[in-house]
């Protein structure tokens, strides 16, 4: 048997760990909104108790978000926005027909979904007495123990079968948001292209162009460098600062070397 047969397998490298900065509000808004409804899908299918109080937490966040702004009006412009942009390809050569029907006729399914939903369709939660007392409870820390809320507190120790119907019941009126939500955050990301930049001594400048404004940057890492971006500016200009991280115990420091990194702007 030869020496190479003895080697062992190159170890899979580790993914790398993607920034995303969003250059507008609406941007911003939608990155929160995707971040709760995850956070809420996952510790509703843990079915403890703790879980059940997590996904409340993030619910509720997600009503304050929404009640902020008319995030489904946003939505829905994102979405024409982007079906616009996805027929100008109908007629391009060396377009995957069959791909591009389906990304287009998925973004009519929940332009239509959202749309008839109405905009009265997330009420039925905003005028529950029992999340609203919840809600408001929680602005004081450890304020939704069980003598401050006896109501969560039953139906917390209720089977989960009977907690678990209940929530899918109030993710149910967020799924048409919240599915469109993602569609629009995942064909934002699509649009991007890959560049490899280098940050002189730790720091990168982004200017954009005014006529073609950005949505959102995405930096990508290698897990194991020890360093992250702090990214500051607007959809005109960004500064990158790189820095290294020192354990929990001190505080980072600005990296000194240049820094080669994969940046993907999108559109």
């Amino acid at each position: 048997m030869t020496q190479e047969a003895h080697a062992p397998a190159a170890a899979p490298a580790s993914a790398p760990l993607v920034f995303e900065q969003p250059l507008n509000e609406r941007m911003r808004t939608f990155l929160r909104l995707d971040y709760l409804y995850n956070q809420a899908l996952y510790h509703n299918e843990k079915a403890t108790q703790w879980g059940s109080r997590a996904a409340v937490a993030s619910l509720i966040d997600i009503l304050a978000i929404t009640t902020r702004t008319d995030v489904r009006s946003e939505v829905l412009k994102e979405i024409e926005r982007h079906s616009s942009q996805l027929g100008g390809f109908e007629n391009k050569s060396g377009v995957d027909g069959g791909r591009l029907r389906a990304l287009i006729n998925n973004l009519a399914r929940l332009r239509g979904t959202l749309a008839g939903a109405g905009g009265t369709y997330l009420q039925p939660l905003r005028e529950s007495e029992f999340l609203a007392a919840i809600k408001h409870r929680s602005a004081i820390p450890g304020g939704t123990c069980e003598f401050d809320l006896p109501d969560f507190f039953y139906w917390l120790n209720q089977d989960t079968a009977t907690r678990t119907e209940a929530f899918n019941e109030w993710l149910a009126l967020l799924r048409p948001l919240c599915d469109a939500v993602a569609e629009v955050l995942w064909l934002t990301r699509q649009n991007g292209r890959a560049r490899r930049e280098t940050a002189t001594q730790g720091v990168f400048t982004i200017n954009f162009n005014r006529e073609q404004p950005l949505q959102l940057l995405r930096i990508l890492l290698p897990a194991d460098a020890g360093i992250y971006p702090e990214i500051s500016g607007s959809h005109h200009r960004c500064a990158v600062r790189f820095l290294r991280w020192n354990g929990l115990a001190s505080r980072p420091s600005q990296v000194e070397d240049d820094v080669s990194f994969e940046l993907i702007a999108c559109a």
